[in-house]
């Protein structure tokens, strides 16, 4: 999708009045490289540089920090909250065998608590006296802790004490200066007069035929579930931060806040999503991972606030992005940004590359000389081959595939170089170093091999398939 076509879907937002004014942007490994604005804020136009309520996606901060403090060795995601927060230990809990939900379960939405989200979005400002009253009046559930996804805010604003507590110091304040600031997410913060250069959007909720305008609320005990505002140019700084994990050349990387094997795990499937989207999903630490078909992970999170809506999205293998902000009530900015970072990969090709060992590819070429006819180069197959079906009967399969194609043509000058990426337009297909996937030229149509090899040091062939393709 080009720029005009992602600033086309943004501009549809106001004359659907989906809100008074969206800002998004679009970025790669190397920083932004689209930005637009529609609508305004106070008078003028908004831009990459006007803060809005970024609501939920504060939670990917939240597991930031607790993860950290988690690798620093002052908590253990695996113990029960109550470790963490006394207050906890008054709650009955749904079943005389229920676990005491653990670290883990209130980070991956597994703690048994029901989906709260108008209730939560209203708690941001209570205070932690507050909050531990509300747990010693005692909690529902809806399911076992540990069985069942629902998304709880209530269980952020726990994992936030949970960090307060790790650290010695208040939440807000660990998030500052341990990931704000590092980070240079100057025009990010939890409070109203956050230092943006582009100003601060007042939230609405639409009300007839007008946008009406909504008070800030917080900071307080519920801040970890949403609290921050942020920009499209800070947003997106700390979701190509989050994307940089998996970058070979770590660009976007920043040292001493958290490593790229911790932020990899935030963005791993913890939790199974059912019945969300297009695609199966999973919640990871903070943010929700979805299974494309053809392009892999794409984690994202969306923010909902009374007067705001965000989303953030990124495709891990390539370092695509986007963000975007609107200011109305539960607008699900969501919406567009997804369209238009799907439009953005498929116009860009965008895929996972997998790179075959060089072994992978040595074994290419030494398997097709033996279906052609060679004889088996000592170390090639692994003994489950012969065990599975013996070598002779394999062949004469492989005579019958290669009559079906009328015969093979000549063998090409070489396989790939060791060490390429595959490239599917070539007719290679690959799903891991080990697979490897080709297609033999024959006389009506192509040969299919396909190989996978084993764990070992070195590497043998364990799966061998052919089978014709005819025109």
């Amino acid at each position: 999708m080009t720029t005009t076509g992602i600033d086309a879907v943004f501009h549809a937002r106001l004359s659907e009045q989906r809100a008074p004014s969206v800002a998004w942007g679009t970025f790669d490994r190397d920083g932004l490289r689209h930005v637009g604005s529609a609508g305004e804020v106070d008078g003028r136009a908004p831009g990459p540089d006007t803060a809005y309520r970024i609501a939920s996606c504060t939670k990917s901060f939240t597991a930031t920090a607790l993860l950290a403090l988690r690798d620093a060795g002052a908590l253990h995601l695996d113990q029960p909250v109550t470790d963490l927060v006394p207050a906890f230990a008054d709650v009955a809990l749904p079943t005389d065998d229920s676990p005491v939900p653990t670290v883990r379960h209130l980070l991956t939405m597994s703690a048994g608590l029901p989906t709260d989200d108008p209730w939560g979005d209203r708690q941001e400002s209570i205070t932690d006296d507050e909050l531990d009253a509300l747990l010693r009046r005692g909690l529902s559930f809806d399911s076992v802790p540990g069985t069942t996804f629902a998304y709880s805010n209530l269980g952020y604003a726990l994992l936030g004490r949970v960090v307060a507590r790790a650290a010695g110091r208040p939440y807000r304040e660990v998030v500052e200066e341990t990931i704000l600031r590092p980070l240079g997410l100057d025009a990010t913060g939890f409070t109203a007069d956050v230092p943006a250069a582009g100003g601060v959007a007042v939230g609405h909720r639409r009300h007839g035929d007008t946008w009406e305008p909504l008070p800030f609320s917080g900071p307080g005990g519920f801040s970890p579930i949403g609290g921050l505002f942020s920009t499209v140019t800070d947003l997106a700084r700390w979701a190509r931060w989050l994307s940089s994990a998996f970058d070979p050349e770590g660009r976007g990387d920043v040292d001493g806040i958290l490593s790229r094997a911790s932020r990899r795990e935030m963005q791993q499937a913890h939790r199974t999503v059912p019945g969300r989207g297009a695609h199966p999903a999973a919640y990871g630490f903070g943010l929700f991972v979805e299974q494309y078909p053809d392009l892999g992970p794409v984690v994202s999170h969306s923010g909902g606030y009374p007067g705001f809506s965000a989303h953030m999205r990124w495709h891990p293998a390539s370092g695509i992005g986007g963000v975007a902000v609107e200011n109305a009530t539960y607008a699900q900015v969501s919406v567009p940004l997804t369209q238009a970072l799907d439009g953005l990969l498929a116009d860009e090709g965008a895929r996972p590359v997998v790179t075959p060992w060089p072994a992978t590819r040595r074994a290419r070429a030494e398997v097709e000389s033996v279906v052609r006819g060679g004889d088996v180069p000592a170390g090639l197959l692994s003994e489950n081959v012969e065990l599975d079906v013996p070598l002779e009967r394999r062949r004469a399969e492989w005579r019958t595939e290669i009559d079906r194609v009328g015969g093979l043509l000549p063998a090409d000058a070489s396989a790939p170089a060791e060490g390429a990426a595959v490239d599917g337009d070539a007719g290679e297909e690959s799903t891991a170093p080990s697979h490897l996937v080709w297609r033999v030229p024959a006389v009506r149509g192509l040969l299919r091999l396909e190989i996978r090899l084993t764990p070992e040091l070195p590497p043998r062939v364990q799966t061998l398939k052919v089978r014709a393709e005819a025109h």
